[in-house]
């Protein structure tokens, strides 16, 4: 019923939320990503994209379309796969930093078992530091996790600002200790953290320590203190509060794919396309 063809268009149009954006991915041009777009909502008999002239964005029905297109397309390409010879099989270690479990990686990775049914994907979810020691001693073979800016010869998927949250009311009284909410250590976010602190003459105390993205927010949430996020994870209900403290810059973070040498390439590198391939974002 749904031509394939159509679908991709739509997908790339709803990762990209472009025509132009979408366009250029699949090498073509952007009256054909319209013409593709509109004969899909001529056969679905639904408005699937809303656009104007300053955004594009995906109505109810474009949300429902997208999960039945992935869907869709998972099928087709799995079957192609079966009836070829050519699915591809085995193990696949994967790590990823704690939190980028709150953006939606986990959605490329459900999509990612569902394009690649037969490869045995095995996450590990921790902080950066463990996970980077761990590939090193072959213990995985895929980490995403967040690094100093120009560090490694990993793949870059973004690059990001560091920033201090809160709550919209949060107070900290002129010359009293910033109230921390920190990974425990080693963390790359909790050492950016205390050195940008102590280089503009700021006190600190730490009020949370914890293991998680999770503890982090939760303690941001109940008021007692503040934390560092990248710019592009601050939760909705929280806020920048940078300029109201006066607090210093910390500078920016990438967010690195880095791969073992010694683990097979084909899993390594189907799950650094699908990365790639789609906008990471926060979990609205």
């Amino acid at each position: 019923m749904f031509d394939p063809v159509l679908l991709r268009t739509f997908l790339a149009v709803a990762d990209t939320r472009s025509f132009t954006k979408a366009a250029a991915r699949l090498g073509i041009s952007q009256p054909t990503v319209s013409q593709h777009v509109r004969r899909l909502e001529q056969t679905a008999k639904r408005q699937l994209v809303a656009r104007d002239t300053r955004d594009v964005r995906l109505t109810d029905n474009g949300d429902a379309m997208a999960g039945f297109a992935r869907t869709i397309l998972a099928a087709h390409a799995e079957a192609d796969r079966y009836f070829s010879g050519s699915a591809m099989r085995g193990r696949l270690r994967f790590g990823a930093a704690d939190d980028l479990a709150i953006t939606t990686l986990p959605r490329i990775l459900r999509h990612f078992r569902q394009q690649h049914p037969q490869i045995n994907l095995e996450l590990t979810v921790d902080q950066s530091g463990p996970l980077h020691r761990r590939l090193k001693g072959g213990h995985l073979d895929l980490i995403f996790i967040k690094q100093n800016p120009g560090t490694t010869d990993g793949t870059v998927v973004a690059t990001d600002d560091l920033v201090w949250v809160g709550q919209e009311k949060t107070v900290i009284e002129p010359g009293e200790p910033i109230p921390l909410i920190a990974y425990q250590g080693p963390s790359l976010s909790r050492q950016i953290t205390i050195d940008a602190l102590e280089a503009a003459g700021r006190t600190w105390r730490i009020t949370c320590n914890t293991r998680e993205v999770n503890g982090v927010l939760a303690a941001v949430r109940a008021g007692i203190g503040v934390a560092v996020f990248p710019r592009s994870l601050i939760p909705s209900d929280l806020v920048k509060v940078t300029n109201r403290f006066a607090l210093p810059e910390l500078g920016q973070v990438d967010f690195t794919l880095l791969s073992n040498p010694a683990a097979p390439r084909e899993p390594i590198e189907a799950l650094t396309t699908a990365i790639l391939g789609r906008a990471l974002t926060r979990i609205p």
